[in-house]
C-alpha cells in the first residue's frame, strides 16, 4: 500500500509520520519543496530516494493508494483537487480551506469522483473526548486557550478555534436550534471568541482566549448531578461528589492521546478495505465557522 505524506512540518514529524512508519504493508512516499527537509526526514526514516519526491506530479506518478496533506492551508485546495482528480483518497488537515466556497468545491468533486476526503479532525478519536460522548450532556464547556497570540478573525478561527467548534458539534446531543456568537476584536485582530449553541434541554459553550495568559484546554460535560472534565487531553477527571482522577500513561505515545493515531488508522483501514469516506459533516463543521467568521466581522465593521 502506497501512501504518500505531503508537506513535512512539525504535525508530519510529530504527529504523523511515527504513526505511518510504524504500519505494516505501508510503503511511505514523502514531498516537500524544501530538498534539506526532504533529505532530513528522508534519511531519519532510512527511505530509498525512489520514495522521495520534490513535487506532487512526481508523488502522484508513483501510484499512490492514499495520501496525507500536512501543507499550509492556502495550497490545500491545489493540492486536494489534483488528488481527488487522480482518484487518490486524501485525509487532509484541518481545514478544509480559508474559503467556505473551496471547502464546498473539494467535497463535491469527492462526492463527484466517488474518492475518500477526510478532514483531520482527531479530538473525535482522543480517548477522553470519546469518553465524554459516552456521559450525560445537558451542558457542555469546551475552552482552547494562548499567550499573547491575538490574530486575524478568519486565520484564527479556521486554523485553532475550529477544534472547538468540531467537538461542540460531535458531543451535542441533540438538533441545535440556537447560535449565538460574542467576541472582543481590536485593531482588526481577535482577542476571544465565546459561540453558544443551544438545543432542546441542551447548551454547548466553546471558548477561545488568545490572551489569556495560559495555554490549555480544557473540556468539561455536565448533566444528571455528574461532570467529566479533560484537561489538556491527558487527565480525564469525573466528579459525583468526591472526584476521580485518571492520568495518561507514561507510555501512552501522544499521538493515540490525541486521537491522531487512531484516526490515521481508521482512514487506513477504510481505504484497504474499499470504502469509500465522506467529508459532508467536516463541511458542516466550516459552514459554522463561516458563521462565526461573519458574527465577528460585523461587530469589527
Amino acid at each position: 500500500m502506497k501512501v504518500g505524506c505531503i508537506g513535512l512540518g512539525d504535525i508530519a514529524q510529530k504527529a504523523y509520520l511515527p504513526v505511518l512508519a510504524v504500519q505494516p504493508g505501508v510503503e511511505l512516499h514523502l514531498q516537500t519543496r524544501t530538498p534539506a527537509t526532504l533529505e532530513r526526514v528522508g534519511d531519519s526514516l532510512h527511505l530509498p530516494d525512489a520514495q522521495r519526491h520534490a513535487d506532487l506530479d512526481a508523488l502522484i506518478a508513483a501510484g499512490l493508494d492514499a495520501a496525507f496533506v500536512h501543507a499550509p492551508t492556502d495550497v490545500h485546495p491545489q493540492i486536494v483537487t489534483r488528488l481527488l482528480e487522480a482518484g487518490v483518497p486524501t485525509y487532509v488537515d484541518k481545514p478544509l480551506a480559508y474559503g467556505l466556497a473551496d471547502s464546498e468545491r473539494l467535497v463535491e468533486l469527492a462526492e463527484e469522483r466517488g474518492v475518500s476526503l477526510v478532514v483531520g479532525f482527531n479530538r473525535r478519536h482522543a480517548p477522553g473526548y470519546a469518553q465524554c460522548a459516552e456521559h450525560p450532556r445537558e451542558l457542555i464547556l469546551m475552552q482552547k486557550n494562548r499567550v499573547g497570540l491575538p490574530e486575524e478573525p478568519r486565520r484564527m478561527i479556521l486554523d485553532d478555534f475550529i477544534h472547538v467548534v468540531d467537538t461542540l458539534r460531535f458531543l451535542v446531543p441533540g438538533q441545535v436550534d440556537d447560535v449565538t456568537v460574542r467576541a472582543r476584536a481590536e485593531d482588526g485582530l481577535l482577542h476571544h471568541v465565546v459561540l453558544q449553541l443551544a438545543g432542546d434541554g441542551f447548551t454547548a459553550l466553546g471558548v477561545m482566549n488568545r490572551l489569556s495568559g495560559s495555554t490549555e484546554e480544557i473540556l468539561e460535560v455536565s448533566g444528571q448531578d455528574t461532570k467529566r472534565q479533560v484537561v489538556n487531553l491527558a487527565e480525564v477527571i469525573d466528579h459525583k461528589g468526591q472526584p476521580t482522577v485518571r492520568r495518561r500513561g507514561d507510555w501512552v505515545p501522544v499521538a493515540r492521546q490525541r486521537g491522531i493515531e487512531q484516526v490515521t488508522l481508521a482512514f487506513l483501514d477504510a481505504v484497504r478495505a474499499g470504502k469509500t469516506l465522506s467529508a459532508r459533516d467536516a463541511l458542516a463543521t466550516h459552514e459554522l465557522c463561516e458563521r462565526v467568521v461573519l458574527a465577528v466581522d460585523e461587530r469589527l465593521a
